[in-house]
């Protein structure tokens, strides 16, 4: 049992939890939910790749449960004509928020980047998740309009 609530890489024992955390999330964001092979799909592009690209770190509470992840994945901006650091997903369980456990997060994230040799992270939030957009105002985050879309194709 850990003595504080700490961050650490995903292992592939935590997937069927971060699945679960995956469903939670959607629920959350009121979007569809995730794949039902999520924790396998996980696997693939975190352990089974001879080069992943995505990382997943969780959230572990002081009695070691877990209770949030963080994924994130390098990605490439035109415009400025390099790499940054894309924070796909950050979510805490209920009863787990306003502890420290996101900020613990968030500098797990920003430390990944700085270990690419990455000077951003992105990512975006629902623009009616006004706790999670305060959160990251008070990081020192700035925000900008914009709306995500989605194209769906066939393969």
């Amino acid at each position: 049992m850990s003595a504080a609530a700490r961050v650490r890489s995903a292992e592939r024992s935590d997937l069927p939890r971060v699945a679960e955390l995956a469903v939670q999330h959607a629920e959350y964001e009121r979007a569809a939910p995730p794949a039902p092979d999520l924790a396998e799909r996980l696997a693939a592009l975190l352990f089974d790749s001879s080069a992943p690209r995505l990382c997943c770190l969780v959230a572990e509470a002081p009695d070691g449960a877990i209770v949030g992840y963080a994924t994130c994945a390098p990605e490439l901006s035109t415009w400025e004509g390099r790499e940054y650091l894309y924070l796909d997903c950050l979510f805490l369980a209920p009863g787990h928020r306003g502890l420290g456990l996101g900020a613990l997060l968030m500098d797990a994230v920003a430390d990944r980047a700085r270990r690419l040799g990455l000077s951003e992270v992105q990512w975006q939030t629902p623009a009616w998740n006004e706790g999670a957009i305060r959160f990251y105002a008070r990081l020192g985050a700035l925000g900008t309009d914009k709306r995500r879309f989605s194209l769906r194709v066939s393969s």
